[in-house]
């Protein structure tokens, strides 16, 4: 369980972080030192599981982003769902209860990579029994 401190640290990193721990500690009227302990004590935790960079795909080569919603049989649940977390293309992958078993976000460099990737590697594991693509247009948060 985290405090309200530790809430707010954690709110401050997760818009940037690479926010120095000097200015986290200013804004919260609490010493550097404070911070690098609540910080180092969250990693110990579990709690930070790394820090990382939010890139934009399309200023890198990737005009197409999808989330893919996939039902599959469910022998096949976990193992289809750690194939795909090994696809390069597919950035991340998360079980879930709803309208699809697994859920990936997937970075094509244009619709005919992504339509090669959904019928080559996605569609074809071996259990798979439907896929739903969702093509993101616009990404606001």
């Amino acid at each position: 369980m985290v405090g309200k401190r530790d809430m707010q640290i954690l709110e401050e990193l997760m818009e940037n972080s690479r926010l120095p721990f000097l200015r986290i500690a200013k804004k919260m009227r609490i010493s550097e030192a404070t911070v690098r302990k609540r910080v180092r004590d969250m990693q110990d935790a579990g709690v930070i599981k790394k820090f990382t960079t939010d890139v934009d795909p399309s200023k890198i080569g990737y005009g197409t982003t999808a989330i893919i919603g996939l039902d599959v049989s469910p022998e096949k649940f976990l193992e289809n769902a750690r194939k795909l977390a090994t696809i390069e293309e597919v950035k991340w992958v998360a079980t879930s209860s709803g309208d699809h078993m697994i859920m990936a976000e997937i970075w094509a460099r244009d619709g005919m990579e992504l339509t090669r990737l959904i019928s080559e590697k996605i569609g074809s594991l071996t259990g798979v029994t439907k896929v739903c693509p969702a093509v993101i247009l616009e990404k606001l948060k």
